[in-house]
């Protein structure tokens, strides 16, 4: 399936190839425009309608696409009806759009509200994870909805103190949890993850003694992007040694003199760090059931009120196996990642060929929840991952695992807003610059035909400060009110296909919200097809 480049409707424009979120496979820090993301940053809700009113009319290219994908699934419409709402204001004939309540609950015995029903992908070691940090985490805390922290976090603090295995200092990671906490209002939840080297470095130990009642812990399988565990790559040969001290595989080797030579000279440039495979030791599935439920007792015995995993695009069995483990250890929360989901770095020809794509995993993940709930069994609160950018999709994703998934986890949309803040605050502020991670001069004429001070660039600058105050929100990093820009965007739109639905609250979504447009779609996601959803409803109506 191929997009086109440009939205003459939107007035946006890809600068590389289109993935099926809508956002370039590429997305790049110090991008000056303009694909639908990254004006929403700015424009906020102005970018869910076409451009230029009054002057134009407009009609939308809404064709069959071929090939199994969620852009061969359309939201269903209904006529009548308010599932959800107040039905004092419904019999009224006072219902708005924006009554539609996007709140949603994750968790077992502790319970956690968001306000929208998205979160981030994992935001772990890569540089871009700690370089916009600050606009993530604020971002994600004043809008109420979850931020992960990823995997190997302290294992690349070169200020972390690790000795005799167990973390005695871990400025990096405090930075990080704090930072969301300090604008948190009780919604949503800063998630840490452990991989094989956290859990070695005795990440959960260290994150319970501070805050185990304040933050998720998250073990890992895998992403959508790779298999194979995390990957950062640096430039410093010295930087390269430490991470090889720390117990990392360094690709190639920094303490060879052969490859020293090459650094020198100029013929090696940069070095690539990988973690650990997990589970090597175990070749059946009882043997993973086991360690995992060991795991997660022990994970609750340091005091941790919230347990979750993440799992990437493994096949059928590991898929069930997540589902089950999940269930028979009431976990808070199970993220599942499609392929190609989004990554800071991973190899790229593993990313075009490894996994099993979003609308076919997510697709049994619905089939094998509806058998795990039929035989009496706890399903977990999901998220699901790999390739959501836009309100509809979200709705889709929703729709299609309902009524168990609560959340859509997003990696690429939630971190554009952050890089495009930065970049119009180190422009506008030259001083902040080195702090924020800008990476502009000035400000390109994408942004400054919108604005010249971020009162008059960001849509929702002003209702944020009308949130937070004046004094306050001098303290917020622009990327963050990017992020919050943006997110309302998506909200606002989400509202809209809700209401459209006649659906009022996330609860009331339903896989009947959705029909496919061709019949490979609907063979894979067990969807009906477009114009056979009530048709005996219909021709009933005509008969009668």
């Amino acid at each position: 399936m191929s997009q086109l480049k440009n939205n003459d409707v939107l007035g946006t424009t890809n600068r590389g190839n289109i993935c099926e979120s809508g956002l370039c496979s590429l997305c790049r820090a110090d991008c000056q425009g303009k694909c639908e993301t990254w004006l929403g940053a700015m424009k906020g809700r102005d970018m869910l309608y076409p451009r230029d009113f009054g002057f134009v009319t407009a009609g939308s290219d809404n064709t069959n696409p071929q090939g199994v994908s969620y852009n061969a699934i359309k939201i269903q419409g209904n006529l009548y009806g308010a599932k959800g709402a107040d039905q004092k204001i419904a019999k009224k004939g006072d219902t708005l759009f924006t009554d539609v309540n996007l709140e949603t609950k994750i968790g077992q015995k502790k319970q956690i509200t968001c306000k929208y029903p998205v979160m981030t992908g994992a935001l772990g070691s890569t540089f871009v994870a700690a370089k916009y940090w600050n606009s993530f985490a604020t971002g994600c805390a004043l809008c109420g909805v979850p931020v992960v922290v990823g995997e190997n976090v302290v294992g690349v603090d070169k200020k972390a103190e690790i000795v005799n295995g167990r973390i005695k200092k871990a400025p990096e990671l405090e930075r990080r949890i704090d930072g969301y906490l300090r604008y948190s209002e009780g919604y949503g939840a800063i998630i840490v993850q452990l991989n094989v080297e956290d859990a070695r470095n005795g990440v959960a130990e260290y994150v319970a003694e501070k805050y185990a009642d304040k933050v998720i812990i998250e073990l890992k399988w895998g992403q959508g992007a790779k298999n194979i565990g995390g990957e950062i790559q640096v430039n410093d040969i010295e930087y390269a040694k430490f991470l090889k001290q720390r117990g990392y595989l360094v690709d190639p080797d920094p303490t060879l003199p052969e490859v020293q030579a090459a650094y020198k000279a100029g013929a090696v440039s940069h070095f690539a760090r990988h973690s650990r495979l997990g589970y090597t030791a175990f070749t059946n599935t009882d043997q993973v059931r086991k360690n995992f439920a060991s795991q997660v007792s022990y994970l609750r015995k340091l005091g941790f009120k919230a347990v979750s995993l993440k799992t990437g695009s493994y096949g059928m069995e590991a898929l069930a196996l997540a589902l089950r483990l999940a269930s028979d250890c009431k976990l808070d929360l199970l993220t599942i990642d499609g392929s190609s989901g989004g990554t800071g770095m991973s190899p790229w020809d593993m990313m075009e060929n490894w996994g099993v794509p979003s609308i076919l995993l997510h697709s049994k993940v619905h089939e094998y929840a509806s058998l795990l709930a039929a035989n009496g069994k706890k399903v977990p609160d999901l998220a699901l991952a790999g390739g959501f950018a836009k309100s509809s999709q979200i709705f889709k994703g929703l729709a299609l695992c309902a009524p168990y998934a609560k959340l859509i986890c997003m990696g690429r949309a939630m971190m554009i807003p952050g890089f495009l803040g930065a970049n119009i605050e180190g422009a506008l502020h030259p001083e902040r610059r080195a702090e924020v991670s800008g990476n502009w001069d000035n400000l390109p004429k994408t942004v400054s035909e919108l604005g010249s001070t971020a009162e008059t660039i960001f849509a929702g600058y002003h209702a944020l400060e009308a949130k937070l105050g004046k004094s306050e929100m001098k303290k917020i990093p622009y990327g963050a009110i990017a992020m919050w820009t943006n997110l309302d965007r998506i909200a606002a739109g989400l509202q809209q296909l809700m209401a459209g639905a006649r659906k009022f609250n996330m609860s009331e979504i339903a896989r009947t919200d959705i029909a496919t447009i061709n019949r490979e779609t609907e063979k894979e996601t067990g969807i009906p097809f477009i114009t056979e959803v009530n048709d005996e409803t219909a021709k009933n109506i005509l008969l009668a």
